[in-house]
């Protein structure tokens, strides 16, 4: 055990993955370090995403805001696909100025963090999220004894993992899976989700190693890992659509002396209640913004309902929002006139797609497979203990007419809440972003020196020689703007977080600062240099 007094974090976060895992019940997978990392923690069955889709999910797990709250919502806003342009311009995610990456408040508190290595926010990660963002990112190039924040993601359950490939050898038996009623039983689909599951195993295999890695550097005692995917599961009808098995995630959490061994629990928790979380365990004061709740430390809040959103994914426009309680599923259609066989060209290279798109041709699907192409209703209600797939829409069923109303209202309490910005064209909110379609940049920041002949304060603008003491204060004008530092003796991509003014010691120093803010350009560099010179004690 090492001397660290503070906790420290782990996250492995996986893609696209529903619970596919033995410690999950399905006897198929082959996940030995996660089922054992589940047998000594916590597995909790009942946790979600906020969307189906990988950027908007993973712009509220590091912001700490519904996607669709800040206007993030649409899949994704900075690229655009071969397939076809839209008439809208790229931009970038920009949040109210208050809003932080929920890394730059554990930076703040000492925390080394680093992510290896996918971001996906719908905006470029700012500088100060991380102290090291690479594939090579990883907690042992922090000091000595400082606490640590790692992320690693495993990309291997990716959608696209599912694809054919040449020359690949496929281990699952493909005869051995389960085929959701909504997709057709072909072999096709039947090795996509064999490679599925192969590619979890590579997942787990990663999850491994840095699980021995903790061991082998004395840390697993004094660290909490969790355990979770953006979203659920790949196969169409999953991923991208807001029902139980798009939604649905794994989450497992070890966290030594604190949750017994083999712990399942089964309260609702969504993938926006991580950042509230880390800060209640580390100590840190939960931002008011923030729009989940903590479920572990002294902070934790347990909830009542999980949300989820879909919105543009690639080319094609469309609004659903759902809701969910401990049992029942609530599905509001904004587009009902809509086919759910939008347009989604990344879509339609899945062979279990392609499976679906051919017997769609041939009028050959089942009336489960054809939930995929028919018109929406309007609003949808599932019994998720007695219909787990959602197939049977009980929306207009009179036994369930006070179930529906008390979900429809919570859904828009929720979205009164927390701003939902569904009805906001994407046209508005990318000229809102990024006027004009140019991208705003932060302002030039200044170093701001403090000392007896400048007790005020006076700005930097060419070497100083002080006497000591004296202060070092960095000041951009840019509202909201996050700040950062470094020593040039410090390594050339390490630039430390700037909270508090610098007292520096005597000796001469060389320092730079820039300034940047989430989905704005950064500014440029400052340079200073200043000699603190040690004045002989009074005798």
């Amino acid at each position: 055990m090492s001397n660290s007094p503070r906790l420290n974090f782990v996250w492995i976060s996986l893609e696209d993955c529903s619970p596919r895992f033995g410690c999950y019940g399905d006897a198929l997978a082959r996940t030995p370090n996660l089922d054992q990392l589940a047998n000594e923690g916590a597995r909790y069955s009942r946790a979600f995403s906020t969307a189906a889709v990988c950027a908007p999910a993973r712009c509220a797990i590091i912001t700490g805001m519904y996607a669709a709250s800040l206007g993030a919502q649409h899949m994704r806003c900075h690229e655009r696909s071969e397939s076809g342009a839209l008439d809208v311009p790229p931009y970038e995610c920009v949040p109210p100025p208050h809003v932080k990456c929920f890394t730059e408040y554990l930076r703040m508190a000492g925390y080394y963090c680093t992510n290896n290595e996918k971001t996906d926010y719908q905006f470029s990660p700012p500088f100060t999220a991380w102290d090291e963002l690479g594939a090579k990112a990883h907690w042992r190039g922090r000091s000595s004894d400082q606490p640590f924040f790692a992320v690693f993601n495993p990309m291997m359950s990716h959608e696209s993992g599912m694809w054919p490939r040449k020359d690949s050898t496929i281990l699952t038996n493909p005869d051995s899976v389960t085929v959701p009623p909504y997709l057709v039983d072909s072999i096709e689909t039947r090795k996509a989700i064999a490679r599925y599951y192969d590619r979890i195993a590579e997942g787990d295999a990663v999850a491994g190693r840095v699980l021995q890695q903790l061991e082998e550097d004395g840390l697993a005692q004094d660290t909490v890992v969790m355990v979770w995917s953006d979203h659920g599961g790949g196969l169409p009808r999953q991923k991208r659509w807001p029902y139980e098995a798009g939604m649905r995630v794994p989450l497992i959490v070890r966290w030594p002396e604190q949750i017994s061994p083999g712990t399942v629990c089964d309260q609702l928790i969504s993938t926006i209640d991580l950042p509230p979380t880390m800060l209640s365990l580390a100590g840190v004061t939960i931002p008011t913004h923030f729009q989940g709740h903590a479920f572990l430390g002294k902070e934790q809040i347990e909830r009542q309902t999980v949300v989820g959103t879909r919105d543009r994914h690639d080319q094609a426009y469309d609004c659903v929002r759902s809701i969910r309680d401990d049992r029942w599923r609530y599905v509001r259609n904004y587009y009902p006139q809509e086919s759910r066989a939008i347009w989604n060209p990344y879509l339609n290279r899945h062979p279990a797609m392609q499976d679906l798109w051919s017997r769609y041709a041939t009028g050959e699907l089942t009336e489960a497979e054809s939930f995929c192409f028919a018109n929406r209703d309007a609003e949808e209600l599932y019994d998720l203990n007695h219909d787990p797939d959602e197939i049977r829409n009980l929306a207009n069923h009179p036994d369930h007419r006070e179930k529906l109303i008390k979900l429809r209202a919570q859904l828009d309490e929720w979205q009164r809440q927390v701003g939902d910005r569904y009805a906001e064209p994407e046209y508005q909110i990318a000229d809102r972003f990024w006027p004009g379609g140019r991208q705003p940049e932060t302002a030039r920041p200044r170093w701001i020196v403090y000392h007896a002949d400048h007790p005020q304060g006076t700005p930097y603008d060419a070497p100083l020689r002080l006497n000591s003491p004296g202060a070092l204060q960095l000041f951009c004008p840019t509202q909201g703007a996050s700040l950062g530092y470094r020593f040039v003796t410090d390594p050339p991509e390490r630039w430390r977080i700037y909270s508090q003014p610098l007292v520096l010691p005597p000796g001469t120093h060389e320092i730079e600062g820039r300034a940047t803010r989430i989905g704005f350009k950064e500014s440029p560099k400052i340079s200073a240099k200043i000699t603190i010179i040690e004045l002989e004690p009074f005798k």
